[in-house]
């Protein structure tokens, strides 16, 4: 058996590792839309089509790209909600009430300490 300590891991925050990933996906999906373009115009060139039906082949199948990015970045929230759920963190709206609660505290121990 190795007995070698691991050596140690380098510790990101869940941002900077989600706003890492998200960079990579979006990079992923616009590299795929610019092969999609080149692959239209590749068989537009084969199939002999006018440029009338070039631009309704290309608009179509940039719509259908731009349904699947929706769908992406759609999923990508939803898990990443899911994701912060199950690890209990406050919302913002529970942050913001804290706060609340935190500001009537401090002003009733000044008023408090203001009777001694």
């Amino acid at each position: 058996m190795d007995n070698k300590p691991e050596a140690p891991r380098e510790k990101h925050s869940v941002t900077e590792t989600f706003e890492r990933l998200w960079s990579q996906a979006l990079l992923a999906v616009n590299t795929a839309e610019e092969e999609a373009s080149r692959a239209v115009q590749r068989v537009a060139a084969v199939a002999g089509w006018s440029q009338d039906e070039v631009k309704r082949q290309a608009r179509e199948f940039s719509e259908r790209l731009a349904g699947h990015r929706k769908d992406l970045e759609h999923n990508v929230e939803e898990r990443v909600r899911q994701a912060l759920t199950k690890m209990k963190l406050p919302r913002r709206e529970e942050l913001a009430a804290f706060g609340t609660r935190l500001d009537k505290l401090a002003e009733r121990i000044q008023a408090l300490e203001h009777r001694k």
